[in-house]
């Protein structure tokens, strides 16, 4: 995302807007969270707006009184554009800016800019435009500026003005290319996958809550160099790296994008390919940001997320991070969870216990092998370091006697 050098001195002067439904009875976290992705896109809070409602109104999202209260704050504080928490629908959002005579972005906008601006690899790219685009068409039915919303995000404008016809016609031309595109991508994901299968290294895709600490949590167990931030989704992009435990077993640590509630729908089928890294892992490291308040909330937006891509049945390790920000007794839980630890990755503290977790819970379904290789049944102990978890590796001269924990089928094979 391009930015001015006007824009980037200038801040855009926000107001926060919700409905407080009866079944939402506390707003007061989703618009502190709001704020955090408005500031993350680059612009200045300077005023919330909350209305307790019965429903959203279909027209206009707040009732008429509230409306009018709204453009006197807007007028008030100087501010350029309005954001609500909830997904506007384009009759909506067209309603309020004619209203208040300033921009409108929901929260789906602001996520889907702060994507566009954080996307690093080709693929980030290309799901960022799909979704962008996915989001949008229905936005250009009825609008005079057309493609200038398309890139209406904060502080940002689009390429200008096109006929009605002509811009839907180009939008779902370049929707096709794109997810062309990303089926090219898929395909060589899945290959990666496949080699990966075949060399039998388990993998662990560490998965969370947006700012939870994943990135840094996989910089300190495996020198990764992710770009790790104090900000919501600073990073987008999978990354790989290979941890080596104690006992000398290899796993694959995968990081991945960061969940949020009422994570757009848009964004969800955009990224699942990479999404999906977490529906083929054969572990689960779901990292809890310890010292937020909000963390069983957040924990269960994860859980939620992971259901919604049918990941249910993954063996999972909790790791409780940022522990040395907590403040008081807390008692830290996870009912989904086979195993919890509590570290902090910024500092250190806990990682050996975490290393040591992480090779218990890839011990689980694992059978103990003793044995002493003839030294013409050496090609086994290749297949036993990559898979297993050695323990014991001693060269005697008849052979080499080793004890580890293996799954069965090397199990029986060596024992054949």
């Amino acid at each position: 995302m391009e930015h001015t050098k006007e824009q980037l001195d200038k801040a855009e002067r926000v107001i926060l807007v919700a409905v407080q439904l009866p079944n939402r009875p506390d707003t007061g976290p989703l618009l502190r969270e709001l704020g955090a992705l408005a500031e993350t896109a680059g612009a200045e809070v300077v005023g919330e707006m909350v209305q307790p409602k019965d429903r959203i109104d279909p027209g206009t999202y707040l009732g008429s009184g509230k409306l009018e209260e709204l453009r006197e704050l807007v007028l008030e504080t100087g501010a350029d554009c309005v954001i609500t928490d909830d997904e506007l629908s384009p009759a909506q959002q067209k309603n309020l800016e004619r209203a208040l005579e300033v921009k409108v972005l929901d929260r789906t906008g602001v996520i889907l800019d702060i994507f566009a601006a954080h996307a690093r690899t080709s693929e980030g790219k290309l799901q960022v435009e799909l979704a962008q685009l996915r989001y949008n068409l229905s936005r250009l039915s009825g609008q005079g500026t057309a493609l200038s919303r398309l890139g209406g995000g904060i502080g940002t404008r689009g390429p200008g003005e096109k006929k009605l016809e002509q811009d839907r016609r180009a939008v779902r031309t370049r929707i096709g290319q794109l997810k062309r595109e990303l089926e090219d991508v898929v395909t060589h994901r899945e290959l990666n996958r496949k080699e990966r299968t075949k060399k039998g290294i388990p993998v662990a895709a560490v998965v969370g809550y947006t700012n939870a600490g994943k990135s840094t949590l996989c910089n300190a167990l495996t020198d990764a160099g992710i770009l790790a931030e104090d900000k919501l989704f600073a990073t987008l992009d999978t990354t790989t790296r290979e941890l080596l435990l104690p006992g000398k077993q290899q796993v694959l640590i995968t990081d991945t994008v960061g969940f949020i509630r009422k994570l757009p729908t848009e964004l969800i089928r955009a990224f699942r390919s990479t999404l999906e890294e977490a529906a083929f892992a054969d572990y689960l490291i779901h990292v809890v940001d310890a010292s937020d308040p909000e963390w069983e909330t957040y924990m269960q937006t994860v859980y939620e997320t992971l259901d919604l891509l049918e990941i249910r049945e993954k063996p999972v390790l909790t790791v409780f991070n940022k522990m040395d920000k907590v403040e008081g007794e807390t008692h830290f839980r996870d009912e989904r969870a086979r195993q919890t630890v509590k570290i902090s990755a910024g500092t250190g503290q806990g990682l050996d216990e975490l290393r040591e977790a992480i090779a218990l819970l890839l011990r689980g379904g694992k059978k103990k092998l003793e044995i002493l290789l003839p030294f013409d049944k050496m090609s086994f102990l290749s297949e036993i370091r990559t898979k297993g978890e050695l323990l014991v590796e001693d060269y005697r001269a008849e052979g080499v006697y080793v004890e580890a924990f293996v799954p069965e089928e090397t199990y029986y094979r060596v024992l054949s």
